[in-house]
């Protein structure tokens, strides 16, 4: 990856965009976006688009751009802040973390709070901590200074630094799914260097991980033929993953294809056969209920959109601390970047 890309990279996974507040992040990726793209906009849901305008079909390349986070639910009279979860969260991964929020005139840094380990009982040290046991400390002295700074409803994320480790692995808070976002975009970078007779749109969507509506509004509004949602899925190359159930996921395999439920089988087999005769690496993933991802809200817009889920193996996710290789973006964007130059106005996606 080059410096250029990794860069935007590293400001976008930087940028808090927790559920519903994604706009700080939107506005980095379409600043990024009106460098190459024919046209940029965005959406009220807050939803942000790029777009190679051409011929037909219409693709859209969609990544969500939300992150799980925090919102706060009540501050008390000590000027202690209580919040509830924006997305999935495992309880334990919050405890003792420091918090960035959206503050009223500027961002203020909070830790999460329990009780001693030394004031605990036996009993109560055994169990999981859950959100209802946690807080947040601002170093308020009263519920009204608190409230000078944050509001009941303030967003906030962990205040977590993007680093970059050994092997080109990245390892920062919000690559679930800013990666998918930036994926999407580098994919539609590829193809204004080498433009398709088709039409394309990326799209930063919004609020995947609390409705999957972001998604769902842009596929309506673009009205694509096609469409490619890029999420992360979970590597199973760390010690005691499941892989009878799971599958053969690591980090530097490559792209994963998912096989299943939204996914269209047309579009499968068309991602297979370009992967193979491009010499990228891939892996299968199967999703036989659901993806849990845009794809689900996506390919049953107005008469049904030809769907497909490709994803990037991640370490430890919805942590800290997600792990993710940069080969795999690569890899996905060159794949992506090829299906769409292969379509034009005659491919048909109808099942036969």
């Amino acid at each position: 990856m080059n410096e250029s890309s990794l860069a935007f990279f590293k400001r976008l996974l930087s940028t808090p965009g927790p559920a519903p507040d994604e706009a700080a992040a939107a506005r980095v990726w379409r600043e990024e976006a009106g460098a190459f793209a024919d046209r940029t906009w965005g959406d009220v849901r807050g939803n942000v688009f790029a777009a190679l305008d051409a011929g037909t079909p219409r693709i859209l390349l969609a990544g969500h751009i939300d992150e799980i986070g925090v919102m706060i639910s009540h501050i008390d009279d000590d000027g202690y802040l209580f919040f509830a979860g924006v997305g999935g969260w495992d309880s334990q991964v919050l405890v003792g973390q420091r918090i960035l929020l959206k503050g009223r005139q500027s961002d203020v840094i909070g830790v999460i709070g329990k009780k001693p380990i030394h004031l605990m009982k036996t009993a109560d040290r055994e169990k999981v901590s859950t959100i209802d046991d946690l807080w947040i400390d601002i170093g308020a002295r009263n519920k009204a200074e608190a409230q000078e700074r944050i509001r009941v409803g303030t967003t906030g994320v962990i205040d977590a630094p993007v680093y970059e480790f050994p092997n080109g692995r990245i390892v920062s808070r919000s690559v679930d799914n800013r990666v998918g976002a930036f994926t999407v975009l580098e994919a539609l970078r590829l193809l204004a260097q080498d433009r398709p007779y088709v039409s394309v749109a990326a799209v930063a969507s919004a609020q995947e991980e609390i409705t999957l509506g972001g998604a769902q509004v842009a596929a309506f509004s673009y009205d694509p033929q096609v469409a490619i949602a890029v999420d992360v899925t979970f590597a199973t190359d760390y010690p005691g993953a499941n892989k009878q159930q799971q599958g053969e996921v690591k980090l530097g395999g490559g792209p994963v294809i998912s096989r299943g439920s939204a996914g269209s089988p047309v579009v499968y087999d068309m991602l297979i056969a370009i992967a193979e005769r491009e010499g990228i690496p891939y892996s299968i993933q199967i999703n036989p209920r659901y993806t849990g991802t845009d794809a689900d809200s996506i390919h049953t817009v107005r008469g049904g959109i030809a769907s497909a889920v490709v994803s990037i193996p991640n370490r430890y996710m919805h942590s800290p601390n997600e792990m993710i290789e940069l080969v795999d973006v690569e890899q996905t964007a060159r794949l992506i970047a090829a299906f769409v130059r292969s379509l034009s106005e005659q491919t048909s996606f109808i099942p036969e």
